[in-house]
């Protein structure tokens, strides 16, 4: 009899819970709430908290508020995001996660000592990203941003370097990056400073791991996951790495009804930080009622 299991540490990481409550508290009381992008990277739970009232707006659309309730998600913001709220007197519900704060922190004290020595800010991280936007924007939009080796371009080896991570991204890619950085150092063949601070956040990190576990654990693995999300393809990519037969999906109508053969015993249902775990047993449910998509 074919088996399914659900990965109990997979979901919502504390960012995203403490998020998502934020909302919930405020939707009791009130009609509606303004969300400053999506509050998760999941299709399925920003609909969800759609229907009671969440709406969610840009940052071209924040300065044509005026007087309104906002929410600022997990991923943090720049300093811009609590200017333009001042001005136009925004109240804003501050949800960003903890641990992006004190890196943020960290980031602009960071900044500053380079700004006296002449050296460079660099964050390993995906361009555009909420994240990686708040991060840079404690560095007046001066620090240098790589999303992968390629991007060494930017970087002046013969200054000094503080690096820094988005919090989401793997171990691997990072570790990749210091290695790259120092390869291009020793080239130059100056005694150029480098500084590295392990920025990756645990709730990431540590799951990787744990999912290769379970996708060894498993004859196939189905992992659920919004497109959006940095932290989901990371940690799919854990998955498909150690067991080739794993599936991505965000939506029930995505699954196939060819991977699930005679031969399979059972089946290992996970997700992202930002995946709910309401998604993940309804997902559970309808494979084992048969029920399976295409």
């Amino acid at each position: 009899m074919m088996k399914v299991n659900i990965d109990r540490n997979s979901g919502f990481c504390f960012g995203v819970v403490n998020a998502i409550e934020t909302a919930e508290r405020y939707l009791k009381e009130h009609d509606e709430l303004y969300c400053l992008g999506d509050i998760v990277h999941n299709n399925m739970e920003v609909e969800r908290l759609e229907k009671i009232g969440l709406k969610t707006i840009t940052h071209k659309d924040l300065p044509k508020l005026k007087g309104a309730t906002v929410l600022l998600r997990a991923h943090g913001e720049p300093p811009s995001t609590y200017q333009t709220a001042m001005k136009n007197n925004i109240k804003l519900l501050d949800a960003s996660c903890p641990v992006v704060l004190k890196l943020q922190n960290h980031v602009f004290n960071g900044y500053k000592e380079m700004k006296e020595k002449d050296g460079q800010v660099v964050i390993y991280g995906k361009e555009g990203h909420a994240e990686v936007l708040g991060l840079a924007g404690q560095t007046k939009d001066e620090a240098i941003i790589i999303t992968s080796e390629d991007d060494l371009r930017k970087i002046d080896f013969t200054r000094p370097i503080e690096l820094y991570s988005q919090t989401t991204k793997g171990k691997e890619g990072f570790l990749g990056i210091i290695k790259a950085i120092e390869k291009k150092i020793k080239e130059t063949g100056m005694k150029t400073e480098f500084i590295v601070n392990n920025t990756l956040c645990g709730a990431v990190s540590n799951r990787a791991p744990q999912l290769r576990d379970f996708s060894r654990q498993n004859d196939i693995i189905i992992f659920v996951s919004g497109k959006k999300s940095s932290n989901g393809k990371y940690l799919y990519s854990v998955c498909k790495e150690t067991n080739p037969r794993s599936y991505f999906i965000s939506t029930l109508e995505e699954l196939q009804n060819e991977w699930f053969d005679d031969d399979v015993q059972s089946i290992g249902i996970c997700g992202a930080t930002s995946t709910p775990m309401w998604l993940m047993e309804k997902v559970a449910k309808a494979i084992e009622n048969g029920v399976t998509g295409k």
